[in-house]
C-alpha cells in the first residue's frame, strides 16, 4: 500500500507488539504518576543538599515517589499470576526488586528502578496508541462525507455510515469514494493505491465495481452503494491488519509456554547472588536485567514488520503463523482463470465470411456490443474505435446473444443457435479453442469473432522467479478444457497441468501434495478455489476482484492484480524467518551478558534498568530493516 494507508499500517505493525488491550493502567495516569515521581525525587535531592538535617522529610518524599511508580507495576505483577507470559514477567521481576529495595530501606532505588521501567512502558504504549490512531485513520478513508441522491436527483450530505445499500451516491473529482458500489453513470480515473498499492490509476465507467477509499481524480460518477462502513473493502483491510498484528508468531507461543519455568529460575539465581555476595543491590540488578523484554518482542517485532511491508505491496497477511509456513513452502498450485490469466476476454481473431470485409464484420458486431456489459460484448466494443452503424431496438437474450436493428436491417451477434433461429445459415466455426460468437446482418452471415483470456504479461517471469526461489514443483489446475489449459501452460512455462477439474478435484490435489510431505501454496481467486485455498499449507486469494468466499478462505490476500507480489511476499517471509532467528539470539545474548554483569556487581539496579532495554532496541532496529526490504 501507499499514501495514507501504508503509513497507518506501518505504524500499526511496529507498535502492536506486546500490548494487551484492557490489561494496563491508563497511559495518561501512568505518565502522570511517573512525572509526579520525578518531581518528588528532584525535590528530595534538592532538600538533601539544602537541608541535610531533614533526612526524615527526604525519606518521606522518596517513599511517596517510590509508591507512585510502584502501584502500576504491582498491579500488573498481580495480573501476571493469572497466566504467566514473557510480556508480563517484567512487571513480576521488577516488583520483586522494588520490594527488596523497600525492605532494606533503599527508597531512592525503590523509586528509580520502577520509574525507569514505567517510562519504558509508557513509550511502548504510546507507540501502540499511535499505531491504533493510524489504523483508525485507515478506516477513516471510508468514513468521508457522502453525497446521497434522492429520487429527484437532489444531493444530501450524509456520513458514509448513514448510507444504505442501494442508495445512489454522487462523487466528484477530488472526492474519496465513501462506499463500495457499482458505477451507474459517468467516467473517471481512480487512484486505488490506498487499497491495492498500485500506482497506476484505474479507469472506471458504467457497470464497473468501485471501492471505498479510492480517490476520484478527474471525473463525476454516480454509484449504487453495495457496501458501507465495516462491510467495505477498506473496512475489511483494517480488520485484517488489526487481527494480524494481535496474533502471536509460533516462536512467541513456544517461549510463552516456558515462561512459567523462567520465573522460578531467575528467582533462584537472584537468591544465590544474594547469598554468595551479600549484596541486595546485585540481587536487584540481576532481577531487573533478567526481564525478558527483548526476547518477548524478538519474534513479534519481525513478524509485524513483515506484515507492514507486505501491506505496502497490496498484500494482507491474516496471521503471523502463515508467514512461517510460506517461508517453508516448496510447491505452488495455481488456478488458471483470473490468476495466471487476466480474467478478461480479449478479441484475438476476426474471421469474416467469404465476400465480407473485416471492418464490416467488426463494426457491425461493435455496434451491437456497445449496448451490453457482457464480457464478450465489452471485448468487441474495445476492439473497434471507428464509426458505428446506427442501432435501434437492442435486445439482450440471456445465454444466447444480442439482436437489434442495425442501420435499418435486423442484426444478431451470438451463438449458432441464435443465428439459426434468425434464419441465418452459419458457416463452420473457425478452428479455435476458446469462446467464439457469430454475427449476421440482414439475414447474411458476416463471420466469426474469436476470443481468449490471455496470460498475465508477468506470469512466465514470476513463475520462473518462484522456481528459482525453491518452489520447483508448480501445478496449474483449472476447470477449463484440456486444450485451453495446455496452451496457457505452454505460454507461461508450466509442465504440470490438471484440466477440467471440479472444486473437489482441486481439494484432492492439495490433499495429495500434503500427504506426500510437501508444503503447497495454493493461489486462486474464484468460488471453485475456496476448498483448496482453505486446505493448502498457505492459501493465497489473488486479485482485487476475487470472490468473497475465496477472500475468507485464504490465509493471505493479494489485493493488486500483479503476480509479482507473490515473489515479494515469499522473499519477505523468508527474510522474516531469518530475522526472527537473529533477534532471538540477540535477545538471549544481551540478557546473558547483562545477567553476568549484574551478578558480579558491575552494574547496579539503576544502570540495569536502563541497560536492559538495549537488547530491545537492537531487536527493534533489526526488525525494522524488514520495512525497507526491496520489493
Amino acid at each position: 500500500m501507499s499514501g495514507e494507508a501504508s503509513a497507518g499500517e506501518a505504524s500499526c505493525c511496529v507498535g502492536v507488539v506486546a500490548l494487551a488491550p484492557g490489561e494496563r493502567v491508563s497511559l495518561g495516569l501512568r505518565l502522570g504518576a511517573a512525572m509526579a515521581s520525578v518531581c518528588l525525587l528532584l525535590l528530595a535531592v534538592a532538600l538533601e543538599l539544602i537541608a541535610p538535617a531533614q533526612a526524615a522529610v527526604v525519606a518521606l518524599l522518596e517513599g511517596l515517589a517510590a509508591l507512585l511508580v510502584a502501584v502500576p507495576v504491582l498491579v500488573q505483577a498481580g495480573r501476571a499470576f493469572g497466566g504467566v507470559e514473557l510480556t508480563r514477567l517484567t512487571d513480576v521481576l521488577v516488583s520483586v526488586a522494588l520490594l527488596a529495595a523497600w525492605v532494606v530501606g533503599d527508597l531512592r532505588t525503590a523509586a528509580l528502578v520502577p520509574l525507569a521501567m514505567v517510562l519504558a512502558h509508557v513509550l511502548e504504549d504510546r507507540s501502540v496508541m499511535g499505531a491504533r490512531e493510524a489504523l483508525d485513520g485507515l478506516g477513516r478513508l471510508a468514513r468521508v462525507p457522502a453525497r446521497v441522491l434522492d429520487e429527484t436527483g437532489v444531493e444530501r450530505a450524509l456520513p458514509a455510515t448513514a448510507v444504505a445499500a442501494g442508495d445512489r451516491v454522487a462523487v466528484r473529482a477530488g472526492d474519496r469514494l465513501p462506499v463500495d458500489g457499482q458505477v451507474v453513470s459517468g467516467h473517471a480515473s481512480c487512484d486505488t493505491s490506498a487499497i491495492t498499492g498500485e500506482s497506476l490509476p484505474r479507469e472506471v465507467g458504467p457497470g464497473d465495481v468501485v471501492q471505498a477509499g479510492w480517490l476520484d481524480l478527474d471525473g463525476a460518477l454516480v454509484l449504487t452503494a453495495t457496501g458501507v462502513g465495516a462491510d467495505t473493502a477498506i473496512g475489511r483491510v483494517a480488520d485484517l491488519l488489526r487481527s494480524a498484528g494481535e496474533s502471536k508468531p509460533p516462536v512467541t507461543r513456544v517461549l510463552d509456554r516456558h515462561a512459567g519455568r523462567y520465573l522460578p529460575l531467575v528467582l533462584v539465581l537472584a537468591l544465590l547472588v544474594l547469598f554468595t555476595t551479600g549484596s541486595v543491590s546485585a540481587m536487584m540488578a540481576l532481577l531487573v536485567v533478567s526481564c525478558p523484554c527483548a526476547l518477548a518482542i524478538a519474534a513479534p517485532a519481525s513478524a509485524v514488520a513483515t506484515i507492514a511491508a507486505a501491506s505496502r505491496r497490496g498484500v494482507l497477511v491474516k496471521g503471523t503463523a502463515f508467514l512461517e509456513r510460506l517461508a517453508e513452502a516448496d510447491t505452488l498450485i495455481l488456478d488458471k482463470t483470473g490468476t495466471l490469466t487476466t480474467g478478461a476476454l480479449s478479441l484475438c481473431a476476426v474471421c469474416p465470411a467469404v465476400g465480407v470485409e473485416h471492418d464490416e464484420l467488426l463494426a457491425t458486431a461493435a455496434a451491437l456490443a456497445a449496448g451490453s456489459r457482457h464480457p464478450i460484448s465489452r471485448a468487441v466494443a474495445a476492439a473497434w474505435d471507428g464509426p458505428l452503424p446506427e442501432i435501434a431496438e437492442l435486445h439482450e437474450l440471456r445465454g444466447r446473444g444480442l439482436s437489434a436493428s442495425c442501420a435499418g436491417a435486423p442484426a444478431v451477434l451470438g451463438n449458432v443457435a441464435l443465428l439459426r433461429e434468425s434464419g441465418v445459415a452459419v458457416d463452420e466455426q473457425a478452428e479455435h479453442d476458446g469462446p467464439a460468437v457469430a454475427c449476421a446482418r440482414g439475414g447474411r452471415f458476416l463471420g466469426w469473432l474469436c476470443f481468449r483470456d490471455p496470460p498475465r504479461p508477468e506470469a512466465a517471469a514470476v513463475l520462473s522467479a518462484l522456481r528459482a526461489a525453491g518452489l520447483a514443483r508448480q501445478v496449474m489446475v483449472t476447470g477449463d478444457r484440456q486444450a485451453v489449459a495446455d496452451r496457457i501452460a505452454a505460454e507461461v512455462g508450466l509442465a504440470q497441468v490438471q484440466a477440467e477439474a471440479l472444486p473437489e478435484d482441486k481439494l484432492r490435489l492439495v490433499e495429495a501434495e500434503l500427504a506426500a510431505g510437501r508444503v503447497p501454496v495454493v493461489v486462486g481467486d474464484g468460488i471453485n478455489d475456496a476448498l483448496a485455498l482453505r486446505q493448502g499449507a498457505v492459501g493465497v486469494a489473488f486479485g482485487p476482484d476475487c470472490a468473497d468466499i475465496a477472500h475468507h478462505s485464504a490465509d493471505i490476500v493479494v489485493l493488486a492484480s500483479d503476480l509479482g507480489r507473490l515473489v515479494s511476499l515469499l522473499r519477505l517471509a523468508r527474510a522474516a524467518r531469518r530475522t526472527i532467528g537473529i533477534n532471538v539470539l540477540i535477545a538471549l545474548g544481551w540478557t546473558l551478558v547483562m545477567v553476568a554483569l549484574a551478578a558480579t556487581g558491575t552494574v547496579g539496579p539503576l544502570s540495569a534498568a536502563l541497560l536492559h532495554n538495549g537488547g530491545a532496541v537492537l531487536v527493534l532496529l533489526n526488525a525494522g530493516r524488514l520495512l525497507h526490504l526491496d520489493p
